[in-house]
């Protein structure tokens, strides 16, 4: 029943979402043809420094092969943004909003509030992985149409750490459900502390969660960002132990 009552409640959330990604992923696929033409004609040098000048470059240099456009093109810009806004989404104004017209219902069922709270947390990380997962195996798929090769594990890999990190986004904006009985304020809290924190470590070029949840290093090296997943999900487990402290104490 809890879990039925988690996919009636966030169905919609997820859905949409779900198929905005693939309808925006199959459009980059078919775009590339037209990116590869006019790449050799353009330089990386030349174009200032600072933080405008350093993303040219980088958008430059990585969309001169295949590999390289999709990583910047979907991981590194499309993904990482809608994915972090959808994770967000995902997570807020579910607990507690009676918009859901469900609180008292659920209440109701002879299942502890932790359990009720675990089975949306699960249901919700779930739906986010699929978020992740399910576009990005759409690359390998649909990259032979346009004559070219997209490794699945390379894919997987890249949607696994952007579910990873964004996990984070969606913790934070769970625990706001629980403060909040509004869906407003916990999505544009978290949506505010995600664009804070983009805009540091992109001003001050930090190695930071954006760039851990984009598999930067996977890209460049192969290698895994291990600490940066580590503390991402050891973050969402805080955010989530601290969720169900203001769940059990709540008055309803």
């Amino acid at each position: 029943m809890l879990w039925y009552k988690s996919w009636l409640d966030t169905r919609w959330r997820f859905l949409i979402p779900l198929a905005i990604l693939v309808v925006n992923i199959c459009g980059l696929i078919f775009e590339y043809s037209h990116v590869a033409d006019v790449l050799p004609t353009l330089r990386a040098d030349g174009v200032g420094e600072g933080t405008l000048g350093r993303a040219i470059q980088e958008a430059i240099e990585a969309e001169r092969t295949y590999g390289g456009f999709i990583w910047f093109q979907w991981f590194r810009q499309n993904l990482m943004q809608m994915g972090t806004i959808f994770a967000i989404f995902l997570g807020s104004g579910s607990l507690l909003s009676g918009a859901t017209g469900g609180t008292t219902f659920t209440l109701s069922l002879p299942v502890s509030r932790n359990r009720w709270l675990a089975v949306r947390v699960v249901m919700g990380l779930a739906e986010l992985l699929a978020l992740t997962v399910v576009p990005s195996l759409a690359i390998p798929l649909v990259s032979p149409l346009i004559g070219q090769h997209y490794d699945v594990t390379h894919a997987l890999v890249h949607a696994v750490c952007l579910s990873i990190v964004s996990g984070m986004f969606f913790s934070l904006a769970v625990l706001l459900s629980t403060e909040f009985a509004d869906t407003w304020r916990p999505l544009l809290f978290a949506t505010a502390a995600a664009i804070v924190i983009g805009l540091i470590e992109s001003q001050l070029n930090l190695y930071g969660f954006f760039r851990v949840m984009t598999g930067w290093t996977y890209y460049r090296t192969g290698s895994l960002p291990w600490v940066g997943l580590i503390v991402s999900a050891a973050i969402s487990a805080a955010l989530l132990f601290r969720a169900s402290s203001n769940i059990a104490r709540k008055d309803f």
